[in-house]
């Protein structure tokens, strides 16, 4: 077993390096090996558990999640908190209807089951949005709307899909009043769990000692899966919960964070290689031909015509420009949230369990190959990225017999350090922000000094640790 978790391990970086270098996205090229490794591949693997695949799934998102708040503020989420909330509710419910509407002209499925099609495939994913969004320029509030909608909006989905499951199962006792009832208690719950919990990891996390500083990690991964497993248990949604709690620690100025970071970062891509390797597994393709083009044709449509119309019904209020709401609608990636969301319902006892789960995949793959390829495309033809930095000299010198170097780093708008404070900045003990360029000023920085976009940072630092400052610099440089 070790042998085979190492091969396929390894086979996952090269499949990684292969998809970076071709543009494929990596959510594509391991549901791609997990087919390969399949019963129906040269890999030759019988799997057809649909309950483990749907624990993989679970815990995998838990992770990604996490990660995805770990590395938000709060303070960057404020300003697009209303959006984001409408998209994560009204657009989902909204999303669930009109692709269930267009499932059941499409498929051979009951109203009850074409809807619960709909509410499989209406959740952005955020490990897609999170990995598409930082390497991109899209402008820092569309994208900041982006994230907080893909983390908040699973919670809904996974109500409406539990709701919609119990319904057609038990269709007697169960009803329209029933699934509202879950869909209030899930997020309700999940909040309240997140807010008390992400209070509570705030405060540890910033008082805690450097004696048992190496277990900053494990105190992480603990607060994670306390703050899902106690929302879980009452009835909420773990998935809002660890998110929330995820945001919290993130957002606690910490020395831990930079490693807190990088450990999460590991982790979230292990979780992204278990969770759609096993869905590749399960998914088999012999079986996918009988629902392809009804499957191509319901992903064309949620692609054009019912997420933007769910964009356009939850920002009807906020005060986005049509340029902008066409971005938020061309941006509704689909990954893994659906997948894992479909195992759920071939688990169940649903008559057409296997017709969704098979109509799901070709949503997913496809959504991931047009839209997360054309995101940055389609911004720049609407005006919509950021524009880069300029350049400013260096107000001050290091000699060339000195041991220190003086490295700049130019503040894009769209920027993760974009809005911190400099005590935040996570430089190595070190290295320290020497001088900020802000137009034709040079800003002597103080702990309490805002970085604002367009600033040009000069960092002081040993030669011998310029790798650990372009390593900081890379985390300043996500998109968020």
């Amino acid at each position: 077993m070790l042998l085979l978790v190492g091969a396929i391990l390894a086979a996952s970086i090269v499949v990684a390096l292969g998809a970076a270098r071709t543009g494929l996205p990596v959510l594509v090229a391991f549901l791609a090996l997990g087919m390969l490794l399949g019963s129906d591949g040269p890999g030759g693997i019988e799997f057809d558990d649909a309950e483990l695949a749907r624990e993989v799934g679970i815990v995998g998102l838990a992770l990604i999640l996490y990660e995805g708040g770990l590395q938000t503020s709060w303070r960057r989420l404020r300003q697009v908190a209303a959006p984001a909330a409408l998209l994560s509710t009204v657009g989902v419910v909204v999303t669930a209807v009109l692709a269930g509407a267009a499932a059941r002209v499409l498929f051979d499925l009951t109203w009850l089951e074409a809807i619960l099609l709909g509410a499989v495939v209406a959740s952005t994913d955020a490990a897609a949005v999170f990995a598409t969004l930082r390497f991109t320029h899209i402008r820092r509030r569309l994208a900041r709307t982006l994230e907080a909608e893909s983390g908040g909006n699973d919670p809904t989905a996974i109500a409406l899909t539990l709701g919609l499951i119990a319904w057609i199962e038990r269709p007697t006792s169960y009803g329209l009043d029933d699934l509202s009832l879950l869909v209030v208690k899930q997020i309700g719950l999940g909040l309240l769990v997140g807010v008390a919990l992400g209070a509570l990891a705030a405060w540890v996390f910033g008082r805690l000692p450097h004696s048992i500083g190496a277990f900053a990690p494990v105190a992480s991964v603990a607060a994670a899966a306390l703050s899902f497993g106690a929302a879980d248990v009452i009835g909420g949604s773990g998935f809002l919960a660890i998110y929330l709690v995820g945001l919290a620690v993130g957002s606690t100025p910490s020395r831990y964070r930079r490693h807190l970071v990088a450990f999460h970062e590991g982790l979230a891509f292990l979780a992204q290689v278990a969770l759609f390797v096993v869905l590749g597994l399960l998914v088999f393709p012999n079986e996918l031909p009988d629902v392809a083009l009804p499957g191509l044709a319901l992903a064309v449509l949620l692609m054009l015509v019912v997420r933007p119309a769910a964009v356009w019904a939850s920002t009807a209020l906020n005060d986005f420009d049509p340029r902008e709401r066409l971005l938020l609608g061309w941006a509704g990636l689909r990954g893994a949230v659906p997948i894992v969301l479909a195992t759920f319902v071939l688990s169940s006892d649903v008559k057409e369990a296997n017709t969704i789960f098979n109509a799901v995949f070709f949503v997913v793959v496809v959504s991931a190959i047009v839209q997360g390829t054309t995101l940055e495309w389609v911004a720049d033809r609407l005006s919509l990225l950021s524009p880069t930095p300029s350049t400013a000299e260096a107000p001050l010198e290091v000699g060339p017999m000195s041991k220190l170097d003086l490295i700049d780093f130019a503040v894009a708008p769209d920027h993760a350090i974009a809005g911190a404070s400099v005590r935040e900045v996570g430089l190595p003990r070190s290295a320290i922000i020497a001088v900020v360029a802000r137009g034709d000023d040079s800003i002597p920085p103080r702990g309490s000094t805002v970085i604002e976009p367009g600033d040009r940072l000069f960092v002081l630092a040993p030669r011998s640790r310029r790798q650990d400052v372009e390593d900081v610099f890379a985390r300043w440089r996500r998109r968020v």
